[in-house]
């Protein structure tokens, strides 16, 4: 659980979709490999999609889980965590 959230969050979709099953759709349509791919989350919901992705980014507030499977930790949302990743990735 996401301690994060306030309320709460409800997350419908068909089954077999997921935000990797989406993105990997969309990178075989262009001919991007998945060793091409970065992600980044910090939910459970971005565990396949981090997990599967060339790079795998936990953003420094992210559940546990996120940041055991994933390849490194950027800072949180709250200090620029995503544009701290694309830095890196870039540099």
């Amino acid at each position: 659980m996401n301690t994060n959230y306030r309320g709460h969050i409800l997350e419908v979709t068909r089954a077999g979709v997921s935000k990797w099953t989406a993105l990997a759709k969309i990178c075989e349509g262009l001919g991007i490999a998945p060793s091409e791919i970065a992600a980044i989350g910090d939910d459970t919901n971005d565990i396949e999609m981090i997990v599967n992705a060339g790079m795998g980014i936990a953003m420094g507030n992210a559940v546990d889980e996120v940041k055991r499977v994933a390849d490194y930790e950027t800072e949180s949302n709250a200090r620029d965590g995503v544009a701290r990743a694309i830095e890196r990735l870039l540099s």
